[in-house]
């Protein structure tokens, strides 16, 4: 079977097809992706593998969704140390191109079923969300330190961002409530004590998996398992690491306010603290215990109950 590799830059598609060694390349328009389309459609991969590019790869990857070939997004720094790890160093688009189809040549990535325009238009407005909100912040910051003179000017910004994050917050309500799955999964996130509208609708549009995944996988996902680092005698500390950072930020805040709201995670804090953890360490285990009881929940489709006995603490 065939594995295609896909370099997209803003104008090109480099392409790269293993075994057979073809290589083309089409541009990155309508055009362009009906070329591709038709190419791939003869050539019938096992799977075709692009990189995360910040956006240029979404056109492409949906006209390819839609004809249902095989795709998938990976990371980019896990295709870049796969490429060290080979030896080849020299970074061209035919290399990279040519690199993604060994990547999925050698290690068979998973392939799974891609957002469809309703999930891709909703991620799009929590996003957009999340961008005005850090811009907001920023304004916040600056003003601290401004002179007197550019203040108002400071405030005016900040206000006209209050007044979009506004409408963006009614837009996203009005996409949950025309989507009688989605308003019942919103509903059944938020009985659990320190869950609000913003982490809800960040595990909807960022998380689509959950209620989908064990409580491993879906740590993993998120960023919030923890990793081994032992070798011979020695027992490192445990670290987490990569994982989906938008979702974690906002989970963060979630198990803070959690911590002192939330009888199970409450209790689970004191009692990590007592025995001696770190509080961030603490903190973190929470947040993968919120995640875990937001999993079986959106999995079991069953509100959010309080433990029948007091808690130990």
């Amino acid at each position: 079977m065939s594995n295609v590799g896909i370099d997209v830059s803003k104008a090109r598609l480099d392409v790269a097809v293993r075994p057979s060694s073809e290589s083309f390349s089409v541009a990155n328009d309508e055009v362009g992706h009906q070329q591709l389309r038709e190419r791939l459609q003869a050539i019938k991969p096992e799977r075709i593998v692009l990189e995360a590019t910040g956006g240029y790869e979404r056109d492409v990857v949906q006209v390819l969704v839609e004809a249902k070939l095989p795709v998938l997004v990976v990371n980019p720094r896990n295709v870049r140390q796969f490429a060290q790890s080979t030896g080849r160093l020299a970074k061209t688009d035919r290399i990279d191109a040519d690199m993604l189809a060994h990547f999925g040549q050698a290690l068979r990535p998973e392939i799974r079923p891609m957002a469809d325009a309703q999930q891709r238009a909703f991620e799009a407005l929590v996003c957009r969300r999340r961008q005005l909100v850090d811009m907001k912040t920023a304004e916040l910051k600056r003003k601290q330190t401004a002179p007197k003179s550019v203040r108002p000017n400071i405030d005016k910004v900040i206000h006209f961002l209050k007044q979009q994050i506004d409408a963006l917050d009614n837009d996203i309500d009005d996409f949950i409530k025309k989507t009688p799955a989605w308003r019942e999964t919103d509903e059944l996130v938020q009985s659990v004590p320190g869950v609000g509208p913003v982490l809800s609708r960040t595990l909807r549009a960022f998380v689509p998996e959950l209620g989908q995944l064990n409580r491993k996988q879906v740590a993993s996902l998120v960023g919030v398992a923890p990793f081994n680092n032992d070798s011979g005698r020695h027992v490192g500390k445990r670290t987490t690491w990569g994982g989906r950072a938008a979702v974690r930020a906002v989970l963060y805040m979630a198990a803070v306010s959690a911590c002192q709201h939330n009888p199970v995670l409450a209790a689970m804090h004191k009692r990590l603290v007592d025995k001696g953890k770190p509080v961030k360490v603490a903190l973190v285990a929470c947040m993968r215990k919120l995640l875990t009881i937001l999993n079986a929940i959106q999995r079991d489709a069953r509100r959010w109950s309080p433990p029948p006995f007091p808690l130990a603490t």
